[in-house]
């Protein structure tokens, strides 16, 4: 991951997401309440998710994807801790020869990325980052899977 060049309220000012005003009053928050910026402004109905995705892409220079659009190895995510998949909201989409393309909800969390790369040993980890309501629904997939394999499981057993 690269180290940012810009601050994240000055990419939103500059795309136009937001106002200085309104930079002001969350950065004024943020002091107070230790919350993250991009938090504050959803919170307040300033700032979109998708917007705050489309500056924290630039930030830190990581793709933003539509996981709708992609096919997902669900069974490459089995490979994984499920802590790292469900806990830290790191999903391995695809696995290359020599990489894995993990999607992450938040590139601020230094630790599940690091876990991530950790897990992903010797393979080259390339993040990409994606709104949170579609990580949401890929969470769903992966839990019925594991269902859908205990019951299986069981079934089985059974016999």
């Amino acid at each position: 991951m690269q180290k940012p060049v810009k601050r994240i309220g000055e990419i939103l000012v500059a795309k136009g997401f937001i106002n200085e005003a309104q930079l002001a009053s969350g950065l004024l928050e943020q002091k107070i309440n230790n919350v993250f910026l991009g938090e504050i402004l959803i919170k307040r109905g300033w700032l979109t998710e998708r917007r705050l995705q489309e500056a924290l892409s630039e930030q830190f220079g990581i793709p933003l994807v539509n996981i709708k659009d992609q096919r997902v190895d669900l069974e490459l995510a089995r490979t994984f801790a499920s802590s790292l998949v469900v806990d830290q909201k790191c999903f391995p989409l695809s696995k290359g020869d020599n990489s894995i393309t993990i999607a992450i909800v938040n590139p601020l969390n230094a630790q599940a990325m690091s876990e991530a790369e950790e897990a992903a040993r010797p393979l080259e980890v390339n993040f990409v980052l994606v709104p949170e309501e579609d990580f949401q629904e890929l969470l769903k997939k992966y839990r019925m899977q594991i269902s859908q394999n205990i019951l299986k499981m069981l079934k089985k057993d059974k016999q």
